[in-house]
């Protein structure tokens, strides 16, 4: 090797080990910034519902995993099916790590689908720590309901209760009855899906559509257990086992348009990130880092998933990442399909 080659070798090594320092440093600095400080944990939805129930259990054990163990403190600020709280993180949360958020997924696609939700933030922006669960939707009414399958809610006019425009529970109403041909009367804004429940216990509706399964099971567990709901139909890009198991079809059973299904295929994407966390655009990449890490690691621990258990929260968590790549490819789609998927989760004309 000849001098020249031995130099230019020596400054790369000196610069490799530059960078690796400068950033080990960046690292340690943003760990010692939470030594001491609350991190605002910012929840899109009421309590007790099932995004506050995750939210909450992850916020008693996240800050284990972040050097200077920062106390986390979770805020509930529902509104316009998370759209208040995203808006608020995007605009007026500080971007140095000491606020956070849980948002619906239906918030993160719907400036691809709401009119009135574009430029309000853009979810391509915001910085993605993971998401707890990639999760199924259904489909359910309640036991004196007469509509007892996907079936007799497509021969039957069936009310269905449902949040506000941007909520999942609104938005799976109207594509179930836009695309599978469901007789659906959706009544609209209603809280969250604890009022929802409430109604249908009063016999003020039916049921509802676009519901978390592992929502369902946590928050009403003696309603699957005693069978006291019809789940009409499942909503994912891939079979759920457990409902499978219980003869529930999905939702490709009964749509019949391939455009119909590639839009609902848009939309369904967003499940991937069913329980989703982000921190506000321009947050710092050294406390990014942290936060993502800290995540993944609460989502593995024993004792974070004994208490998840208990709370019967399922988690299959997905990286920051991994989520932020879907997000991106989200917003690549093209504009026929996202015309059709507008339609299709909007009422009938």
């Amino acid at each position: 090797m000849s001098f020249i080659s031995r130099g230019r070798t020596l400054r790369g090594l000196v610069l490799a080990a530059g960078t690796a320092l400068a950033g080990l440093a960046s690292t340690a600095l943003a760990a010692d910034f939470y030594a001491g400080k609350q991190i605002i944990f910012l929840i899109g939805g009421d309590a007790g519902g099932g995004y506050d129930l995750y939210a909450r259990a992850l916020s008693r054990h996240m800050g284990r995993f972040i050097p200077g163990n920062p106390t986390f403190v979770p805020r509930n600020q529902p509104g316009a099916g998370s759209a208040t709280a995203a808006a608020y993180l995007a605009s007026v949360a500080p971007k140095d790590g000491t606020m956070i958020g849980a948002v619906f997924p239906g918030v993160i696609i719907g400036p691809l689908l709401e009119e009135k939700q574009q430029g309000l933030f853009d979810p391509t922006k915001f910085v993605y720590l993971g998401s707890a669960d990639s999760g199924t939707r259904v489909c359910i009414t309640f036991q004196n309901s007469k509509i007892k399958t996907f079936a007799d809610a497509q021969k039957n006019k069936v009310i269905i209760g449902a949040s506000a425009a941007g909520g999942s529970t609104r938005d799976y109403a109207y594509l179930h009855a836009n695309a599978a041909g469901a007789q659906f009367s959706v009544v609209s804004g209603y809280k969250g899906t604890v009022d929802i429940f409430l109604a249908m216990e009063r016999g003020e509706v039916d049921g509802m559509c676009g519901l978390d399964w592992s929502s369902l099971k946590s928050q009403r567990p003696t309603w699957v257990a005693e069978k006291k709901i019809n789940i009409l139909v499942q909503n994912s890009l891939d079979l759920e086992p457990e409902l499978d198991k219980l003869g529930v079809p999905p939702i490709w059973n009964f749509i019949k348009s391939e455009e119909d299904k590639k839009a609902v295929e848009m939309v369904f994407s967003q499940q991937i990130f069913g329980r989703p966390y982000l921190a506000p655009p321009g947050a710092s990449p050294a406390q990014v880092k942290i936060l993502r890490d800290a995540f993944m690691a609460t989502a593995k621990d024993p004792e974070f998933l004994a208490d998840a258990e208990k709370s019967r929260l399922d988690v299959t968590a997905s990286s920051g990442e991994r989520v932020q790549a879907v997000v991106e490819k989200l917003y690549a789609t093209s504009k026929e399909t996202i015309r059709r998927a507008k339609d299709i989760i909007s009422p009938p004309a």
